[in-house]
């Protein structure tokens, strides 16, 4: 009896300290998260806009997306502006200007106007002297609202033109489950071509693949994130929002070949016809495939669509889409080449140029699309975008803007770097 007693005692006693240890588990426990916040700094709307104008060149950071005109290259800064660099020698280019225009992701340039985005404004431009740009107008609200993550909506009256960053760490309870809250004003993240014989009229800049504006003759097509909208550019200077067009969730870019639009957007390829009615343009086919990025170009007889995982896009496929046009009315997918996490696209002549990510960019020998034969790979780089024009290719890479000679098939090669700052 006495040793069946001393069992419960210490029974008890064990289950005390359990509860005990329990208790101070729970009073003590904790997660410790790290983060990277950023804070807006704004500007008026009258700072900015005085600031629109050819500023002194500053340090490449973080390239978009490309335009090619000429002897100048223009490369959007994202979220800051324009650089203007003079390649009247491609060995040797050289950074001349920066046009400061805050929330600018797109642009397109014809003649010596160049259009671009100000957040949801249009704001337009002579650069007949890129060493002295000046704005001709201004169309506000003309594209849609910025959209922020974790709940932040910026002041309105205002226009972000940075971020600060600050690393932060917080300590919670376990029993906050890892739920953060935050005061407002802080985000956690910042919102953060085609055959040379059938090419542009030389007044028009060559766009590349990843491309969001679009020019056809007296017309500026943009895409938002459903919709296509068009503007009369008859008068350079004066653009006239003429149509808002319905096309899909989750369109990413447009690509102009002749009097066709290829949109490429999460879930396929659309095409549109503007040469019945350019203020009008009108579905003419499609091409559907699952979800994921694609940037599409398109020849005469074939569209090419990179997929690509890794995004906000959610598709887990890598690859290179053959689609056979067919009268643009039944575009069919005749082949599919696996790649790395292939992005912007360009094609001239019978050469097809693929970043492929972190692959590097990929020149193959298109001639058989049925067949396609890697002739040239440059590793070692993390490209997003190319435009192949005039026997040189002007790639965009997280380290830099490269260019290469491919006059000789046999022996493409590097040209001239510029590097981005750190």
């Amino acid at each position: 009896m006495k040793k069946y007693l001393s069992i419960i005692t210490f029974l008890f006693a064990a289950l005390a300290v359990t509860i005990l240890f329990g208790s101070c588990v729970k009073d003590t426990c904790k997660h410790t998260y790290s983060y990277t916040l950023y804070l807006p700094v704004y500007k008026t709307t009258a700072e900015v806009r005085a600031n629109i104008k050819s500023n002194p060149a500053r340090a490449i950071q973080q390239p978009g997306k490309i335009v090619l005109l000429g002897n100048y290259i223009f490369l959007n800064e994202v979220d800051k502006g324009i650089h203007i660099i003079d390649n009247s020698n491609p060995s040797s280019p050289k950074n001349i200007a920066f046009i400061d225009i805050p929330g600018n992701g797109d642009l397109a340039v014809k003649g010596n106007t160049l259009y671009a985005d100000l957040y949801t404004d249009l704001v337009t431009l002579d650069i007949s002297d890129p060493l002295h740009v000046a704005v001709k107008k201004y169309n506000e609200g003309v594209f849609p609202d910025r959209i922020y993550s974790n709940g932040f909506y910026p002041d309105s009256s205002k226009v972000i033109v940075d971020w600060t960053k600050r690393d932060t760490t917080v300590t919670q309870d376990c029993g906050s489950y890892g739920i953060l809250y935050f005061a407002p004003g802080v985000a956690l993240d910042s919102y953060a071509a085609q055959s040379s014989k059938n090419s542009p009229p030389s007044s028009i800049g060559q766009g590349g693949s990843m491309a969001r504006f679009a020019l056809v003759g007296n017309y500026l097509y943009t895409v938002g994130n459903s919709d296509l909208s068009v503007f009369n550019i008859t008068n350079s200077n004066d653009p006239l929002f003429s149509n808002k067009i319905q096309i899909d969730w989750h369109v990413e870019t447009i690509y102009p070949f002749k009097n066709d639009l290829f949109v490429g957007a999460n879930n396929g390829m659309y095409i549109y016809d503007i040469n019945a009615s350019p203020s009008n343009p009108a579905k003419v086919g499609e091409f559907t495939h699952v979800r994921s990025c694609d940037p599409v170009i398109a020849d005469d007889n074939y569209a090419y669509v990179t997929l690509h995982s890794g995004t906000t896009c959610l598709g887990y496929n890598n690859e290179l889409d053959v689609v056979k046009l067919n009268n643009l009315t039944d575009a069919e997918l005749i082949k599919i080449y696996n790649l790395t996490g292939p992005l912007g696209l360009s094609k001239d002549g019978n050469l097809l140029f693929i970043c492929d990510g972190t692959d590097g960019l990929k020149i193959y020998n298109a001639t058989n699309v049925m067949n396609l034969q890697l002739i040239k790979q440059f590793p070692g780089l993390d490209t997003y975008d190319v435009i192949a024009w005039n026997k040189n290719a002007i790639v965009v890479a997280k380290d830099g803007l490269y260019q290469y000679d491919y006059s000789d098939a046999n022996n493409i090669h590097l040209v001239s770097k510029i590097s981005i700052a750190n």
